[in-house]
């Protein structure tokens, strides 16, 4: 780096410090800062490097110094960003009394989640738009329940998800309860864009157009939970559970009682919210080794499953034992095709016999459309994230269809109308009904999925990911789009399809098989998906391995 351009960077970290709220992040600043003076200025370069983009999935990065970073700055421009687009879509006639519907926020237990969270608060109230917030910490399925409840212009919760320790985000839902999609996260990125993050004006935290709501949604969500069951009369199982150190923990033993369950036996030393996450490196029920405390408390409580959320609560792990007494973690997928079982053989209306819809992505497996047609119900598949599967139900409302599952094969499920987001606490209750329902016919959670494969054929999944740089990635998903391999592993590709939205490529080999391929949105990798029907899992993967950059 050149003397002037290091001094320049030096300048504009100075006066980022001078405005930084928080003693901690302005000391580890400070530091970079004395660092680049010493003739290192590579990580003060990478934190001032732009900004941290807003996009569908808002804003995610450590918390740290910097426009790259989490920190109260940038959460104060990205607040300024979306009440200035609330407003403009009130001025335009698009989003009526933005201002006086207000945004509902929440956080979770993560670093400075808290802080964030009011900062929040304290700009748009400073922008005349009200803002009401929920007390302590909520899980985001009750933040996302209560902003159609509230009647709310928007809501925002903070949270990192199932991100690591060290980070944390921010993460906007429109008024119907959904996630943002595009071209909603384009238009609040512009609005960002016109706000200096050292000068986003505050309002007092007692200011009168901030709210703090009491515990009453809470309980809203918790008395609406019973709804979710479609078996009522059927006695509960005993269900091992951890929260990961996350916020749903309390609110799911809760949710338990009121549909009627004992509540879960539970891994206390992850119960509580912990955002420094003591046990688990990386707080995912999807990561080797996360759900490991949790099967060895379901083989020592003779659990008939074990679940386990996310620290947010939008998602859904699970395991069960195996006729040899071990246990077996489910994919996404497979825990996918248990609630479509269930939920297709108990949603059957001879009013709506034909109305019912459930959606899937593109790459999750496509036994969920199977099932769909011989149930005699829409099935659609939509494009990966979450936000996608709420747009599509909101949409065939309007044409007299009936959602009644959606599902990600990365642990995310809807099986109720509200909210339009992933929702690991009613899914647990329901998965929950699932295993008594089974063991009330003399079967387990194994014995449905053998019966499911001889009735459909045996789906294998299998996932794996090339890391390379962004640029890179797109690249080699851009070539084989143009150019599609003719065989792959030694099976000929017999057809290719696009799907430019999604960033996606699909393969059809010979012997349907199906392989996917997209670029990482979050991560500097390239994913790629496979399924088969009746192969061996192994030779799936072999295959995965043979599309090579």
């Amino acid at each position: 780096m050149a003397p002037d351009e290091r001094d320049a960077l030096i300048a504009r970290a100075e006066r980022w410090s001078s405005a930084e709220p928080d003693d901690d992040i302005r000391a580890e600043l400070d530091q970079l800062i004395d660092a680049a003076r010493n003739g290192d200025a590579a990580a003060l370069g990478e934190r001032f490097d732009g900004r941290l983009q807003f996009g569908t999935a808002g804003l995610r990065a450590a918390v740290a110094a910097g426009p790259m970073r989490m920190n109260r700055l940038v959460v104060r421009q990205a607040a300024a960003g979306l009440g200035r687009w609330l407003l403009d879509e009130a001025a335009a006639g698009r989003l009526p009394d933005a201002a006086q519907r207000g945004v509902v926020i929440a956080h979770d237990a993560r670093r400075k989640s808290d802080l964030f969270a009011l900062d929040t608060c304290r700009v748009l109230a400073a922008m005349g738009i009200r803002s009401m917030l929920h007390p302590g910490v909520q899980p985001t399925p009750v933040l996302a329940w209560s902003i159609t409840g509230l009647d709310a212009a928007a809501g925002v919760v903070v949270t990192a998800s199932h991100n690591p320790p060290a980070d944390n985000g921010y993460k906007v839902f429109l008024a119907s309860g959904s996630q943002i999609v595009s071209p909603v996260d384009e238009q609040i990125s512009a609005c960002i864009e016109r706000f200096d993050p050292l000068t986003v004006e505050l309002a007092p935290e007692d200011d009168r157009l901030i709210q703090r709501l009491d515990d009453s949604w809470r309980e809203a969500y918790l008395a609406a939970i019973p709804n979710v069951r479609l078996r009522p009369e059927v006695s509960g199982v005993r269900v091992a559970y951890t929260a990961m150190h996350g916020v749903g923990g309390s609110t799911v033993e809760d949710a338990f009682v009121a549909a009627g369950f004992d509540p879960p036996v539970v891994v206390a030393e992850q119960h509580q919210p912990d955002g420094s996450f003591p046990t688990v490196a990386f707080p995912n029920p999807e990561e080797p080794g996360a759900m490991d405390l949790l099967l060895e408390l379901a083989a020592s409580a003779d659990a008939a499953v074990a679940i386990a959320n996310d620290p947010d609560a939008d998602r859904l792990g699970a395991a069960i034992p195996l006729p040899d007494g071990s246990w077996r973690k489910l994919s996404g997928d497979e825990i996918g095709w248990l609630f479509a079982d269930h939920i297709l053989t108990n949603t059957a209306d001879a009013a709506d016999a034909g109305g019912r819809l459930v959606v899937t992505t593109l790459v999750s497996s496509s036994l969920l459309m199977r099932m769909a047609e011989r149930h005699g119900v829409h099935g659609e598949e939509t494009f990966t994230g979450f936000k996608w599967i709420g747009r599509i139900a909101t949409e065939r409302a309007e044409d007299g269809q009936r959602f009644v599952f959606g599902y990600e094969q990365a642990l995310g499920y809807l099986v109720t109308d509200r909210p339009l987001d992933k929702d690991g606490i009613s899914a647990a209750v329901l998965f929950a009904e699932i295993t008594a329902c089974a063991a009330a016919d003399g079967k387990t959670l194994h014995d449905r999925l053998e019966q499911i494969a001889a009735e459909y054929g045996r789906y294998v999944t299998a996932e794996r990911s090339v890391k390379m740089p962004p640029a890179d990635g797109a690249a080699w998903v851009s070539s084989i789009e143009s150019h599609p391999p003719a065989e792959v592993g030694g099976r000929a590709v017999v057809k290719a399809q696009t799907y430019p939205e999604a960033n996606l490529v699909r393969l059809m080999l010979d012997g349907e098989v199906r392989l996917q391929i997209r670029p990482s949105g979050t991560e500097p990798k390239v994913k790629l998906y496979g399924e088969a029907v009746d192969l061996d899992p192994a030779g799936l993967q072999r295959l995965l391995d043979a599309l090579n950059p």
